[in-house]
């Protein structure tokens, strides 16, 4: 029998201790991929279209006081801005309170330049254009409610006391696909035109120029009664982050947590497992087996049971999130949420050294005794 023979005939003696050890190493894991994931889409950025470049003015005081709709013009003139785009949070509810999305108001001319890592059919596109009452949507949000083009939709106003009817004439496709888009300018009409805004989008000419746009802004506003706060679309959304509290540190502290528990776990079953084969160490050091080579053995075995539960829960993470829609459940808190090969690797490197460690100790004690004190203790 060669070695690995030998370490999967000892990982299997005790199968039912085995995958008890197994499951809870593949719970905690799956656990730790959940934590690690949530971290990573918090702090997600866009692969494509011109994140970097996107820089959101909101007013200074309060996200929630709209901006002067007049301000657009003076914003398209600040030096180093290439694009200005109007949006608005309107917060309507469709149908039920539980199907919450996120809906805005916005400028169908920039709304694609804007966010151009979204895309469009351009029949699609112009249909939207050009209908008042016309409204594009995230083609998981078309699929979640089972909408389709032509459709009316009727969203009831929570912020603003007005209920609107749209016509989807759109559905776009792209990192996030779960909003829901329609023109200011109707929203405008429907409060009786008072001419405000929630927030102006704008696009930097050049990454160079970011940080000049944001003081020139701000300085442009400064002694107005409307001040205006600036910052990159990342800062913006962090912001929102920020109000769950330190959200980072608590997972990083349950995380540790886990990892801990995961050690507890192995080094408990592993201490149990060396100790009940005391005489069989013995008489493989009869047999000529030296102290490194059962050293070896031990924490192999360690090793591959932890590695196998760290491949039942990173892999079950990815699998199981893969299959369900995280964004309803999380009412669209994450649009995504996608275990990376990253998490599953770093997760299968730690399954691997906790199974290593937790076998150390019980492992160089077992090998250091002698062949007659062994077989002694065991009777």
């Amino acid at each position: 029998m060669n070695i690995f023979g030998l370490v999967w005939k000892n990982i299997s003696r005790n199968r039912r201790r085995t995958i008890l050890t197994v499951l809870s190493i593949a719970l905690s894991l799956f656990l730790l991929s959940t934590l690690m994931t949530v971290l990573t889409e918090l702090e997600r950025e866009s692969p494509d279209g011109d994140q970097h470049l996107r820089l959101v003015v909101r007013r200074a005081s309060s996200l929630v006081d709209p901006l002067p709709e007049a301000y657009l013009e003076k914003l398209k003139r600040v030096p180093g801005v290439r694009l200005v785009h109007t949006l608005s949070w309107f917060g309507g509810i469709y149908v039920d309170e539980r199907n919450f999305f996120a809906n805005f108001g916005c400028d169908p001319e920039t709304l694609f330049p804007m966010f151009n890592e979204n895309r469009i059919p351009l029949d699609q596109l112009a249909a939207f254009k050009a209908e008042r009452t016309a409204a594009v949507a995230g083609r998981k949000l078309v699929d979640r409610f089972k909408w389709r083009l032509g459709d009316k939709i009727t969203l009831q106003g929570t912020i603003y006391p007005v209920d609107l009817e749209f016509t989807l004439r759109g559905i776009y496709t792209g990192l996030d696909e779960t909003a829901f888009f329609f023109h200011h300018a109707y929203l405008d009409e429907a409060l009786g035109r008072p001419g405000k805004v929630g927030t102006f989008w704008l696009k930097a000419a050049s990454a160079a120029d970011v940080p000049a746009v944001a003081e020139r802004v701000d300085a442009m506003f400064k002694n107005s009664d409307a001040a205006t706060k600036t910052e990159t679309e990342r800062a913006f959304q962090l912001g929102f982050v920020a109000m769950l509290g330190n959200i980072k540190t608590l997972i990083t502290s349950i995380s540790s947590v886990v990892v801990f528990t995961i050690l507890l776990v192995t080094a408990n079953t592993m201490a149990m497992s060396i100790r009940e084969r005391a005489r069989e160490i013995a008489i493989l050091k009869t047999l000529g087996f030296t102290r490194g080579r059962l050293l070896g053995l031990l924490m192999a075995e360690s090793a591959g049971i932890a590695l196998a539960g760290g491949l039942l829960g990173t892999v079950g993470a990815r699998i199981f999130y893969s299959a369900v829609d995280v964004w309803k459940h999380t009412q669209g808190f994450f649009p995504i949420f996608v275990v990376e090969s990253e998490t599953i690797a770093l997760g299968l490197l730690l399954a691997v050294l906790i199974g290593v460690t937790s076998a150390a100790l019980p492992a160089y004690r077992v090998s250091r005794q002698t062949i007659a004190h062994a077989l002694r203790r065991t009777g």
